[in-house]
């Protein structure tokens, strides 16, 4: 094995694994979001930026077949939340694992144990759940970034 990764190495290769939260693919999503045809397009792209412009350590990929988000360098192997695009009456937004955070908004739905959901109906109820998306998103990096002190 030692005498792979020196091989490797001597290359400019590397035998260690890239994570997915390292690699941020905002051009991947942007031409996701650019063929997207959905009613509500708008107002999934108002969300999508709420969550990018609410803490500068957020990124975001294509996962699941959908813009996903997730915190840069934590040790969030699952990812914070992801798009369901193809919900046609609202947005849906699944944030994975939320059942942790300690939020009081009532914007999370759902009680199940491995998500919560938000749902936005219009630009409308996007701007009146805004901060409070923006609270959650930064709950989350705090957990993330907690988690992975440890």
């Amino acid at each position: 094995m030692r005498v792979e990764r020196v091989a490797l190495v001597a290359k400019g290769l590397s035998m260690a694994k890239k994570k997915p939260q390292d690699l941020n693919q905002t051009d991947k999503v942007n031409e996701y979001m650019a063929a997207l045809d959905r009613p509500l397009k708008a107002e999934m792209e108002a969300v999508r930026a709420i969550i990018m412009n609410a803490n500068a350590n957020i990124g975001e990929h294509i996962k699941w077949n959908a813009p996903s988000f997730f915190v840069r360098g934590g040790l969030d192997k699952g990812g914070m939340a992801t798009f369901n695009p193809r919900a046609k009456d609202h947005v849906h937004l699944v944030f994975h694992n939320a059942a942790v955070l300690n939020d009081d908004s009532g914007i999370l739905e759902g009680d199940y144990v491995d998500r919560r959901m938000i749902y936005f109906r219009d630009m409308k109820d996007v701007k009146a759940k805004k901060a409070a998306l923006e609270r959650i998103v930064n709950l989350w990096v705090e957990f993330i970034n907690k988690r992975s002190q440890r």
